[in-house]
């Protein structure tokens, strides 16, 4: 099958919004330091701080990939690729960490044919039909926002 893997970046489209709970004096220190032009607002210091943290721990990231057979980045599944499968016999059990994507033209009936099971760790995007037919083979864990939006809202709505 001829897919292509593809690092992602961060773009505002494809991007995920998360929403956090933070204690106020953890806040109050992260306001000061944007008031202080350390960060040019809330959402600039968290996006540091996670990639912070996954710097710090790239290597356990890097060794779980390689232990669960993970692929990284940008996977998209087309109608083609499918009907490959299919002809061949066989069935995917797809495991991505970052983008899934199912093209729009595969059909309910061959993503079942052909897809054994989904673990995204993620965002996974495919029409509402494939995700209906495939959910009982979409992992729990697997992140079902798929609102695509650029930015890290804190609870009084401040980025």
């Amino acid at each position: 099958m001829a897919g292509e893997l593809h690092r992602l970046r961060d773009k505002p489209g494809e991007t995920e919004k998360i929403t956090i709970n933070i204690g106020f004096v953890d806040l109050g220190h992260i306001d000061l330091l944007v008031h202080e032009g350390f960060y040019s607002n809330r959402t600039d210091f968290i996006r540091t701080a996670i990639r912070n943290q996954l710097a710090t721990h790239a290597d356990a990231v890097k060794q779980s990939i390689v232990r669960h057979t993970l692929e990284l980045g940008l996977r998209r599944f087309s109608r083609e690729d499918l009907e490959a499968v299919k002809a061949a016999g066989g069935k995917l059990r797809i495991q991505v960490i970052g983008l899934a994507t199912i093209a729009e033209d595969v059909t309910p009936e061959l993503a079942l044919a052909t897809i054994e099971s989904i673990t995204v760790l993620g965002a996974l995007q495919a029409s509402k039909a494939v995700k209906a037919a495939l959910s009982d083979r979409i992992d729990a864990w697997l992140t079902r926002s798929q609102s695509g939006e650029a930015q890290i809202a804190c609870d009084d709505g401040r980025q």
